[in-house]
């Protein structure tokens, strides 16, 4: 059966995309403050963290193809991805918090508890998220409108993760008795865990039963038991999918290069830029604004060149404009780092760059979503729930190899740790800039070379609506 090609109401937009809103805190945390607070404030060192994080994100983004293929095969009278949202946010919460209150212990029991936590709540998160995301392709099999609905996605889960960043920075993570720098005070965080899980809780509950009596009836038809064996051809026959295959691997890329990005970010902002407390509280507010700039800019990009060739040209100009500062900094062109010039100039660069990001991932997210037909013509079946967690499977796999390099890039610099930003050599933030711009500027160049190689184009996708309508009715007939 496919779904109707029609224009969603805004309220169901709305609660819809309420539920990203834990993704985003997720991911805020994990990327920005995970590896700082492991390394810097309890002493581990960045490559352990790194490398227990990428450990957490491998074992776990096995799960995420096993969730999918459950949600596809649920069968209930609320339908198959309500249950999943009404059983995983509060155990997604508690869980939260434990990872920001490691028991007190020798390094190598805090790795492994950073571990066994980290794989938790990774875990919990795929519950909630994909189902949730999986919902896109069965609401609507709307070219555009499935781009509409994936912007109001980013725009609630970026919201999520920049109102934890804007907390952590003005309210959570402050300056204290013997920290000068709010991320380095070991006091805030447990706050930032408790508030951070309690949202991530109530945000995917009222979703869900916002969205309750649209999608709350049994499936359209009833999938047959099968063995696990079977299960796991199911996945690997969807996840081999050549569109699939092609969206995953410049997304790999494009992941790896963003996840370098936020996990390296403080360490960015507080040794090279010299932010002061004031810049952090500023800096989610540009970003969320960057947010805002790429919801109105994806939709009307994707009618022009598609959504293949927009997240190709959206990656090389939000690139370039990621890497301006840091180039004129190395050639001794850009002014004193901390000084208002400096930080306001990081910010429009930045503000210019991350708004073609932002583009890239929505545009990446809703081309998932037409790879749906293209495998139910293929198979007959319909796999949302596998594509969207092959898609979580490639997003943390790539983000845990982005945390990875990222530590390594660190020690590599020689930034050692619970060091002030006044006692860092200025070839220690030139080793850390460079390496860091090299990497994902190569990383962005093969992403965007990938994403134009995308087979699915607009008429593509509605010529194949087309065909299974026509096979449906005849079908019935």
């Amino acid at each position: 059966m496919v779904p109707a090609a029609r224009k969603l109401p805004l309220r169901l937009k709305l609660v819809h995309s309420l539920g990203s809103i834990a993704y985003g805190v997720k991911d805020n945390g994990f990327s920005t403050f995970l590896l700082i607070f492991y390394n810097q404030v309890l002493g581990l060192q960045a490559t352990f963290v790194s490398a227990a994080l990428m450990v957490a994100l491998f074992i776990d983004a096995l799960i995420d193809p096993i969730v999918g293929h459950l949600s596809d095969r649920t069968y209930t009278r609320w339908g198959r991805r309500l249950p999943w949202l009404y059983a995983a946010p509060i155990p997604l919460g508690l869980a939260w918090l434990l990872l920001w209150m490691p028991p007190e212990g020798a390094h190598g029991h805090i790795f492994l508890y950073l571990i066994a936590t980290a794989v938790l709540v990774r875990a919990l998160v795929s519950c909630c998220e994909v189902p949730s995301v999986a919902l896109v392709p069965e609401l609507t099999s709307d070219y555009d409108e499935r781009t509409g609905l994936m912007r109001f996605r980013f725009l609630f889960g970026w919201a999520g993760g920049l109102l934890m960043l804007f907390l952590a920075y003005r309210v959570f993570l402050v300056p204290g008795d013997g920290y000068d720098v709010g991320q380095l005070n070991p006091n805030g965080y447990w706050r930032y865990g408790l508030f951070g899980g309690a949202l991530m809780a109530a945000t995917v509950l009222c979703s869900a039963m916002g969205q309750h009596r649209r999608i709350a009836h049994y499936p359209a038809e009833r999938l047959p038991p099968v063995s696990w064996r079977h299960s796991f051809d199911e996945i690997r026959t969807a996840l081999s999918n050549r569109a699939f295959v092609v969206l995953a691997s410049a997304s790999a890329f494009a992941l790896v290069s963003q996840g370098i990005t936020f996990s390296i970010s403080n360490y960015l902002y507080i040794y090279v830029w010299r932010f002061g407390q004031s810049d952090f509280a500023v800096y989610p507010i540009m970003l969320f604004l960057s947010v805002i700039a790429a919801f109105f800019l994806v939709v009307p990009l994707n009618r022009i060149f598609d959504k293949p060739r927009t997240a190709a040209y959206a990656t090389m100009l939000g690139i370039g404009f990621w890497v301006i500062p840091f180039l004129l900094r190395l050639a001794g062109l850009w002014p004193e780092a901390g000084t208002p010039i400096s930080t306001w100039g990081v910010f429009v660069f930045f503000f210019l760059g991350n708004s073609f990001a932002v583009t890239v991932m929505i545009s990446a997210s809703s081309m998932i979503a037409d790879i749906v037909e293209d495998g139910q013509e293929k198979t007959g079946r319909r796999t949302e729930g596998v594509f969207f967690a092959g898609n979580f499977f490639i997003q943390k796999c790539a983000t845990g190899v982005g945390i990875f390099v990222s530590g390594i890039i660190i020690s590599w610099a020689g930034l050692s740790t619970k060091t002030n930003a006044d006692q860092v050599l200025t070839q220690v933030i030139d080793r850390l800039t460079g390496a860091y711009i090299g990497i994902i500027f190569v990383l962005a160049l093969v992403s965007a070379g990938i994403f134009a190689r995308f087979p699915i184009r607009r008429h593509d996708h509605e010529a194949r609506l087309e065909r299974l309508r026509q096979g449906s009715v005849e079908k019935q007939a």
